[in-house]
């Protein structure tokens, strides 16, 4: 049964839903836009598009979990399990790859290399990239199947009432969650974590060095040149946080409706949103939007009152 303060993290959750949807569709917004006007599909937008439309998917698939759970058990019934986990997971790692292709495109143009293979990558990225995309989403897709077969049975004890449910069944119950986890999982999440990690890393350590190259010329209390250095880490931070989240739901860590799911469904619902957010932030083209909007709600308004 939900508690109070589980139905709190999850209005929460709600709420940032809600945010990680009108960011990531700013983003798709003004991707699409930009690709219309100038008539040319550039990597970046390419991926952005990507990402935002995953992610807004993502997080409105989310949003139908979260009230789902307000229903309390009704959503650990066999089939809505099934449905809900194979859906989610293909989202889940199509956003995971689409990010990390993200912190890999950022890496190959800022990081200066001079291995071959790395010379090779930086002048093919732009052709490269939509076969990236459309492999990991493939890959995605592949990882995600196993969960539309009958390998999370295990799951059919919650259904009964926990005080029927006794601790030895409860850890056989995690001893085949955390087995089907690395047989099936790992490969789906662990792989673009990887990448993003490497990359994120790479580009944290260029942007050092290139920081302490410009000290003698940099002016004032904070230098400029710390952005990109902090929205890569938040990057990473928020990147890491997700994942361990997700390791710790898919892993049946916690009891069902209990206050640790609810938790880690929060920062789940969280980091993408504000990944979006710092996304929108570092980037002065996906600023232009909202502002636009709001300039001609402003507008609008000062019309309707005259």
């Amino acid at each position: 049964m939900l508690t109070l303060f589980s139905l709190l993290i999850l209005t929460i959750a709600i709420i940032e839903s809600m945010a990680g949807l009108l960011g990531n569709g700013t983003i798709l917004a003004v991707s699409s836009t930009s690709c219309l006007r100038s008539k040319i599909l550039s990597s970046y937008d390419m991926i952005m598009i990507c990402l935002s439309l995953s992610r807004f998917f993502l997080q409105t698939w989310m949003m139908d979990l979260f009230l789902s759970l307000f229903c309390e058990m009704s959503y650990y019934e066999e089939n809505l399990f099934v449905i809900f986990k194979t859906v989610f997971m293909f989202l889940n790692n199509s956003s995971l790859w689409f990010a990390a292709w993200l912190s890999f495109f950022y890496c190959t143009k800022v990081v200066c290399f001079t291995q071959s293979l790395f010379i090779w990558l930086k002048q093919r990225i732009s052709s490269l990239m939509p076969w990236m995309l459309i492999t990991s989403s493939f890959f995605s897709f592949a990882t995600s199947l196993p969960f539309a077969w009958d390998i999370y049975n295990v799951y059919v004890n919650f259904t009964a009432p926990l005080t029927m449910t006794n601790s030895s069944e409860r850890r056989v119950t995690m001893k085949a969650s955390l087995f089907i986890l690395i047989l099936f999982c790992n490969t789906g999440i662990a792989l673009p974590l990887i990448v993003f990690v490497v990359s994120s890393i790479l580009l944290i350590r260029s942007l050092c060095i290139h920081i302490r190259q410009m000290q003698n010329i940099a002016t004032g209390f904070r230098d400029p040149s710390l952005e990109p250095i902090l929205s890569v880490f938040s990057f990473l931070i928020l990147y890491v946080t997700y994942f361990i989240s997700l390791v710790l739901i898919l892993s049946n860590f916690f009891l069902p409706l209990s206050m640790g799911e609810a938790m880690c469904i929060a920062v789940m619902a969280a980091c993408p949103a504000r990944h979006s957010m710092v996304l929108i932030w570092s980037n002065p083209k996906f600023q232009d939007l909202p502002a636009r909007i709001l300039h001609h709600t402003n507008c609008h308004a000062r019309t309707r009152s005259v």
